[in-house]
């Protein structure tokens, strides 16, 4: 496992755990799973040298930081806990009050890395950022992140702490690659974290699904998923079974080491199970040359895809398939 040097934090492991599923119904886990597999996966994290683990006081309203508090236990300081603020009302009392919310949960009176969740399209960040200020100087947070921003943004969230925003956590993947073009030129220039979120595209990347066999759930809803863009990831996907094989490896673990090859970037996929996990970490192991990044780096920028909930060519073949049946 690679790790990452970042200024406030302990070294942060590459592979992290995205914990959005400890607590939440949306992907089918309930009560069994976090009494039960969720506690196994963060153990097991440990035991393959992850340090990093996101949460927010959004996800599962609450449970998944005390999911993640209870998992870690006694192990709490081997992590990097990282949690992050949704920015309703974030005056500077509301900020301190929540971010003391979330440690309570955790189990910790210190969280290493706290986040804005999102930018908040009405107040500036020189309104929020005091409050994250005040955190840091009584030793409530350890480092300031932000969640989504834009690369303006970000800059002026370092205007407004008066210190570095050291990381950034963005929607990252082959098939979303827009933060090469500004946000990881910055981070690397500035020692700054990327962390990608949705690396592996809500397992679209994984080879699995096609125009012929889509997902239900959650992912329905995804427009990735939508039949004409399922047609138009094809010759990305084909290129990532082709290296995968070339790897002895998985589709989804190459796209995992695609991110990884990019300066100052961690990934923070989820995972359902301990075998999950443990696939997810291999990936850290698994290096690409330079000719297969940039083939895949051309592959992710030649993939277009339709935005929208739906196309109609979606409607129209789905229509189709109904009567069909």
């Amino acid at each position: 496992m690679d790790f990452l040097e970042v200024d406030g934090l302990a070294p942060v492991s590459r592979v992290g755990l995205g914990c959005w599923q400890f607590g939440s119904r949306e992907w089918g886990y309930g009560d069994a799973y976090a009494d039960g597999a969720a506690r196994d996966i963060v153990r097991r994290a440990l035991e393959l040298g992850v340090t990093l683990f996101d949460t927010a006081e959004v996800y599962g309203v609450g449970r998944s930081e005390r999911i993640l508090g209870e998992a870690l236990g006694a192990d709490r300081g081997r992590a990097v806990i990282a949690s992050k603020l949704f920015p309703v009302a974030p005056f500077p009392p509301v900020v301190q009050r929540r971010a003391a919310g979330s440690g309570r949960r955790l189990g910790v009176d210190r969280i290493d890395l706290y986040q804005v969740h999102w930018p908040n399209p009405l107040v500036p960040d020189t309104v929020i950022m005091p409050g994250m200020r005040r955190l840091l100087d009584r030793h409530r947070i350890g480092a300031v992140g932000v969640s989504n921003y834009p690369l303006d943004r970000w800059k002026a969230a370092d205007a407004a702490l008066g210190r570095a925003v050291v990381s950034n956590q963005v929607q990252f993947s082959l098939a979303r690659p827009e933060p090469l073009d500004t946000l990881v030129p910055f981070a690397a220039a500035e020692q700054r974290m990327i962390m990608a979120w949705s690396p592996l595209a809500q397992g679209l990347l994984g080879g699995r699904y096609g125009p012929d066999h889509k997902p239900g759930g959650v992912r329905a809803s995804n427009p990735l998923f939508g039949t004409e863009n399922l047609r138009r990831i094809g010759p990305l996907l084909d290129l990532l079974r082709r290296i995968a094989r070339d790897h002895d490896a998985a589709p989804a673990q190459v796209a995992l080491a695609w991110l990884l090859a990019q300066p100052r970037v961690v990934v923070i996929p989820g995972a359902s199970s301990v075998e999950q996990l443990e696939f997810n970490v291999a990936a850290a192991d698994l290096r690409l040359d330079a000719a297969e990044v940039a083939e895949l780096t051309a592959a992710a920028r030649a993939f277009r895809p339709l935005s929208g909930l739906r196309t109609a060519r979606d409607t129209v073949v789905e229509r189709v398939e109904s009567l069909r049946r």
